[in-house]
C-alpha cells in the first residue's frame, strides 16, 4: 500500500514569472490572465496540482475494479475503485515510455496493459508483468516502476476530488461552508444521494477562467438566453416558466449570489419559488408529452405525485467549487483546461436512486421524465455561454485594452453583506469573481507542496 512518506516530491515549482499583483485588482483583472499560455504553465500546478480537483462520482466507480478515466489539469487520471475496494487515481501513463496504458472512458478491469510494448500494472498501480525481462538488468521490484499516483484523494458525498499538495487543507475545510448547498441538494433526493447517467461532451475555443466568471453571473441571463426564456415560455401568456423571474429587475428578487472561502460561490434561485410540493414543476419548461406524463403520475401516485414531480423537475441551484465543478439544476459540470485557449466542457445528467422504496416505485417514471428535463440547458442554454465565451477570448485578443472589469456592486452601500468570509449580493453581483480573484492570486504567487506517490 501507498504510505504518506512513500510521496516523492515533484519537480518543485519556479517563483512566478508574472506579476499577479499588478495583474489583479480590486475592480479589475489584466487580459493576460486569459491569454498567455506561460499563465496557464503556471496553473496546471499551482492550481490544479495545488487544491482539491474534482476528479469524478463514486456512482461511475460502484465496485470493486471499476474504472473511469479523468483529468487533473493536463494529467490523465483512471480513478479505479481497485480490487480491494479503495478509491486511487492513477496516472495513465506508462512508467516505461509514457503512453497512457487505458484509452477506454470506463470499465471494469483487474489490469491495466500498455498497448505499446505491454508493460502490464495490476488496478492498485503495482507493475505486475514485463514482457521479456531477461532483457533488462534492473530490479522490477523497485516501487519506481509502479504507476504514479495522486498522493491524496478524498470523498464528499460521493464526489471524489484529489490533490498532489502534501501541505492542503483536508477536503472538509477545502470544502468549507459550500458543503450545505451540496447537502441540501442530495438531501432532496431518496437516501440523500444521486447516480451519474450519461452526458452531453461539449468544447468552447477560450480559457478556462471564462467558464468559472460565468458560474454564479446573474447578469447576463436575460440577454444572453433570451430564446431559451422565449423557449421555455412559448406556450404561455404569463410568462412563469424557467428563468423568468430574471425578467425585470433581477435585483429586486428574493434570489442572491453567496461568495464562499477558498473560490467557492453559490447562486441560490430558489427564494424566488414558493416552498411546497409541485411548486418546481410548475416552473419546469415545455416540453413534448409533458401533460400526459403530469396526468399519469397522479393517476399513479396520488398526494405524492407532487413530490415525484419535482424530483423531476431542476432546482434552481448553481453549485461552483473550485476550479472545475459546478451543480446546476440536476446536472453535474465538469470544466477541463486543454490550453489557455481550450477548455472541455462535461454536463453530466443525474438519476434518482431510492434503494428503501420511500417513492413507492415511482422512480423509473421519475427518471424517465428527469431525462426530459435535463435536455433543456445543456442543448439551448450552454451553447449561447460557449458562444460568449469564445467571442471574449476573441475579443481579448485586443491587446492595448488591458483590463476586464468586475466591479459590478463594488462601492454600493449596504448591497453586499459579509460574515465569516462569507459574502451574500444580489444575483448579479460580481462579488463572487472578484473575490475568487483573490484566491486565485494567492495561489498563483505560492509554491505548492507537490508530490506523486507509488505503490510498493
Amino acid at each position: 500500500m501507498t504510505k504518506p512518506e512513500d510521496t516523492l516530491p515533484a519537480v518543485e515549482a519556479a517563483d512566478p514569472i508574472f506579476d499577479y499583483e499588478m495583474m489583479i485588482q480590486e475592480d479589475k483583472v489584466h487580459q493576460r490572465l486569459y491569454t498567455e499560455p506561460g499563465i496557464f504553465k503556471e496553473e496546471l500546478t499551482r492550481i490544479f496540482g495545488a487544491v482539491w480537483v474534482y476528479l469524478a462520482h463514486e456512482s461511475q466507480v460502484p465496485e470493486k475494479d471499476n474504472f473511469v478515466t479523468s483529468r487533473m489539469g493536463l494529467r490523465p487520471l483512471i480513478i479505479v475503485r481497485d480490487s480491494q475496494g479503495d478509491i486511487r487515481a492513477l496516472y495513465n501513463r506508462c512508467t516505461h515510455r509514457g503512453s497512457t496504458i487505458c484509452r477506454e472512458s470506463l470499465g471494469s478491469a483487474k489490469s491495466f496493459q500498455c498497448p505499446y510494448h505491454g508493460w502490464s500494472y495490476f488496478n492498485s498501480g503495482k507493475l505486475s508483468g514485463v514482457p521479456w525481462p531477461e532483457g533488462y538488468a534492473c530490479d522490477f521490484s523497485d516501487a519506481k516502476y509502479n504507476l504514479a499516483q495522486v498522493p491524496r484523494v478524498a470523498s464528499f458525498r460521493g464526489f471524489i476530488f484529489g490533490t498532489l499538495n502534501l501541505d492542503a487543507p483536508s477536503l472538509e475545510d477545502y470544502l468549507g461552508p459550500v458543503r450545505e448547498p451540496i447537502n441540501d441538494w442530495l438531501d432532496r433526493h431518496p437516501g440523500g444521494k444521486v447516480k451519474f447517467s450519461s452526458a452531453n461532451r461539449l468544447k468552447f475555443m477560450g480559457n478556462w477562467k471564462l467558464a468559472y466568471d460565468n458560474s454564479a453571473d446573474g447578469y447576463h441571463v436575460l440577454f444572453s438566453h433570451r430564446s431559451l426564456l422565449a423557449m421555455e415560455n412559448r406556450h404561455h401568456e404569463d410568462e412563469q416558466k424557467g428563468m423568468s423571474f430574471y425578467k425585470g429587475s433581477p435585483d429586486g428578487a428574493p434570489m442572491y449570489v453567496k461568495y464562499y472561502p477558498n473560490g467557492h460561490h453559490f447562486k441560490d434561485k430558489r427564494p424566488n419559488i414558493e416552498n411546497r410540493p409541485g411548486a418546481l414543476w410548475e416552473i419546469e419548461g415545455i416540453f413534448p408529452g409533458m401533460e400526459h406524463y403530469e396526468a399519469l403520475f397522479r393517476e399513479r401516485y396520488g398526494v405524492k405525485a407532487d413530490r415525484a414531480l419535482d424530483l423531476a423537475s431542476s432546482e434552481p441551484v448553481n453549485i461552483n467549487v473550485f476550479p472545475n465543478l459546478h451543480i446546476l439544476g440536476n446536472h453535474v459540470q465538469v470544466t477541463q483546461p486543454v490550453s489557455y485557449n481550450e477548455t472541455d466542457t462535461t454536463w453530466y445528467g443525474t438519476v434518482v436512486v431510492d434503494d428503501d422504496g420511500e417513492l413507492s416505485g415511482a422512480v423509473d417514471d421519475i427518471n424517465t421524465i428527469r431525462m426530459r428535463t435535463q435536455e433543456a440547458f445543456p442543448n439551448f442554454g450552454e451553447v449561447d455561454d460557449l458562444a460568449n465565451f469564445e467571442q471574449i477570448q476573441a475579443g481579448l485578443a485586443a491587446e492595448e485594452d488591458e483590463w476586464v472589469y468586475m466591479h459590478r456592486g463594488l462601492g454600493i452601500k449596504d448591497r453586499i453583506t459579509e460574515e465569516d468570509g462569507v459574502f451574500t449580493a444580489p444575483a448579479t453581483d460580481e462579488v463572487f469573481m472578484r473575490e475568487y480573484m483573490k484566491v486565485y492570486k494567492l495561489l498563483m504567487t505560492s509554491t505548492p507542496n507537490i508530490a506523486i506517490t507509488r505503490e510498493v
